[in-house]
């Protein structure tokens, strides 16, 4: 068997990061959300079609460069990072792939994201695999530390090699509608990140409505976000179609007004293959196959990948593996 996966490097090499613009306070006064429309169109996702068979197995090994591979726990040790990019050097058994006529590609998550504690370790387990490390900071997961420690945090895990940054914006800015401040603390966000991009993480669970979902969307994205995330992975509501669709159209609309493409990244209970399989038809069908690239769309998950090794096992051989057989960490 030999399946057909779009090269990642096709696109990347052209994309215009973010500069950032000011605020235009007018253009976020006329964001509105219908969430009953949202909710209708959410509901058709994976619905009208599937991909099944080969096509299938393709769609999940792309799937598998999109994931931000993820450990984010209080009891995270340096030796469990190390196995989570022991796992990110091979996140599928070697003889799947050579099954798949997939051995000779390059089949490595988007990036390794840990908190700041563990930046070097990780830096150091991903040598020379090109396998950027997030890093979750300003005080993740309520993001409600001083500004300047917050600050501090993001220059000391690019200090340690960090190539991307997922910070925490403070919800209540949103619920208040102070969109200045939310405007100038996420554009010295992007300030301290420097080269490293900027993941903003909204935590819509807590945003109330998919009104204030869409305005934060934008001004995190006027400030220069390189990414808008809906999540910590922490909230009580995390990633969801409804949600993904508000902040999706946010994205389009603003490459639509300045050319510039935004990454979005949905987060927290995203585990098994079939939820992995709609985010990717979402993302195809509103924005295009151009945006199912690393440098545009992620998942932030942990799990994801074990799940997603199963489905690729269970194409080939008609069974489903016990999950031991493709351990995490």
């Amino acid at each position: 068997m030999s399946l057909k996966v779009v090269d990642n490097s096709v696109a990347a090499p052209t994309h215009r990061r973010n500069p950032g613009f000011p605020l235009d306070l007018d253009w976020v006064g006329r964001v509105r959300m219908n969430r009953s429309a949202l909710e209708r169109r959410a509901g058709t996702i994976g619905a009208r079609r599937t991909v099944k068979k080969d096509h299938q197995l393709a769609w999940l090994l792309k799937a598998i460069t999109l994931i931000d591979l993820t450990t984010l726990n209080a009891d995270d040790t340096a030796g469990r990072v190390q196995r989570l990019c022991a796992k990110a050097r091979h996140p599928v058994r070697r003889e799947i792939l050579a099954e798949l006529g997939m051995a000779d590609r390059r089949i490595l998550p988007g990036a390794v994201c840990v908190y700041h504690s563990f930046v070097k370790t990780a830096v150091e387990a991903l040598d020379g695999t090109g396998i950027p490390v997030a890093a979750v900071s300003t005080a993740f997961p309520h993001g409600l530390a001083p500004v300047e420690t917050k600050l501090r945090e993001i220059e000391m895990s690019v200090e340690d090699g960090a190539e991307e940054i997922d910070i925490v914006i403070e919800r209540g800015m949103v619920l208040r509608g102070d969109w200045q401040a939310l405007y100038d603390q996420v554009r010295a966000f992007r300030k301290a990140c420097g080269d490293a991009h900027i993941k903003t993480i909204l935590g819509t669970g807590e945003l109330a409505t998919q009104t204030n979902i869409a305005k934060a969307s934008l001004v995190c994205m006027l400030a220069g976000a390189d990414f808008i995330k809906t999540s910590t992975g922490k909230e009580k509501v995390n990633a969801n179609l409804v949600t993904s669709l508000t902040m999706i159209r946010m994205i389009r609309w603003f490459a639509e007004e300045t050319g510039i493409e935004i990454g979005y990244k949905p987060a927290g209970g995203i585990a098994t293959a079939g939820d992995a399989l709609k985010y990717m038809a979402l993302m195809k069908e509103e924005l295009g196959t151009k945006w199912l690239q690393p440098h545009l769309f992620r998942f932030g998950a942990s799990s994801l990948l074990t799940d997603i090794e199963r489905q690729l096992e269970h194409g080939l051989t008609g069974h489903y593996a016990a999950d031991y057989r493709q351990p995490l960490v």
